[in-house]
Order: structure tokens, then sequence, then C-alpha cells
């Protein structure tokens, strides 16, 4: 797979597990100030998502989903970890760190890829790193 390839499909499934996670979240939580958030959050992934679909459409490359095994698990590991403690503190908690595996993902591609990777795609993946980076500090609000 080339750099292309590989950077907007990373795009691609990050934005999609980030709309996934906010949706399920939303659904959740019964607090307005962090359903705002949310909603903001949702927004930003929707906007990456629908970019890198686009872009992945303007290079004549095929979008690569989320397999349905990691999306099951992903749903059920959020399912059991609010089963018990649906406090925002311990929601945003859970969104830091996937957040932040999400900036450490995006810093390894853009030094691995920013010699080789189109400008517009690279420009995309900053942009994630920047919402993924955004959202972790408006979140530590919420602890």
């Amino acid at each position: 797979m080339n750099a292309d390839a590989e950077l907007l499909n990373f795009i691609y499934q990050n934005s999609e597990m980030g709309v996934k996670t906010v949706k399920q979240l939303l659904a959740i939580t019964e607090n307005q100030a962090f359903q705002e958030h949310l909603s903001a959050e949702l927004k930003e992934y929707t906007q990456i998502h629908e970019k890198a679909k686009e872009l992945l459409n303007q290079h004549g490359l095929e979008e690569k989903d989320i397999g349905a095994l990691e999306k099951i698990m992903a749903y059920l590991a959020i399912d059991m970890k609010t089963f018990k403690d649906k406090s925002v503190s311990h929601m945003a908690e859970m969104l830091i760190q996937g957040a932040t595996m999400g900036i450490i993902d995006c810093s390894k591609r853009i030094s691995q890829y920013e010699g080789e990777a189109d400008k517009d795609i690279l420009a995309l993946m900053k942009d994630l790193m920047k919402v993924e980076e955004d959202h972790t500090e408006r979140l530590k609000k919420m602890l």
C-alpha cells in the first residue's frame, strides 16, 4: 500500500471510530454540558471523515472501513467501562486515552511519510492530530 492510501485510510478509520465512540457516549450521558462538548467533537470527526472519503475518491483509492470485530469490541469496551460509572469525569478520561493514542499514531505516521505523501493528505493528518489535541485539552477540564 502506498503512503497516500495508508495515511488516508488511517484518517478515515480513526475519524470513523471517533464518530462511533462519540455517538455511543452521547446516548449514555445525560449531562447537558458534556452533550454539547460531544456534539462539537462529533461535528469535527464527521468533517474529517468526509474529507478523508473525498480525498480517497479523488485519488482513486478504496475506503477501508474498520473491521466488524474491531467495531464490536470497541462498542463492548465502552459499554463495559460505562456500565458502573457514567460520570462525565470517567467518560472524559476514556476519551482522553483514545485521543492520546490517536495523537501518537498521527505523529508517527506524519514523521514516517512526510516526504512521500501528498501535501493535502499530510495536511488532513495534521488537522486530525490538532483536533485530537484540542479535544484532549477541553476534556481535561471535565475530569
